[in-house]
């Protein structure tokens, strides 16, 4: 769900600089809860044993698929 990436301008001011990782993370948990799709993306996931997410930075520690699912395990606890 092209809906859930975060935003060309946060992914452009990030530019995959791990000293701004937590402001990233935050800036884009923002954008995932103002985004109109997250209920109908979390509903998918949780209808899945396995959800696979996808990412194209070299980092594999500063990522937004790591982000992603970081923010998708706190809200999946709330929900249960």
């Amino acid at each position: 769900m092209k809906e859930i990436a975060p935003s060309t301008a946060l992914r452009k001011w990030f530019h995959h600089q791990p000293e701004k990782w937590d402001q990233f993370r935050s800036k884009y948990f923002d954008e995932l809860k103002r985004s109109p799709s997250l209920e109908e993306f979390l509903s998918f996931i949780h209808e899945h044993k396995t959800v696979t997410l996808l990412f194209a930075a070299r980092d594999v520690e500063h990522n937004h698929a790591l982000a992603l699912r970081e923010f998708i395990n706190k809200h999946s606890a709330k929900r249960q």
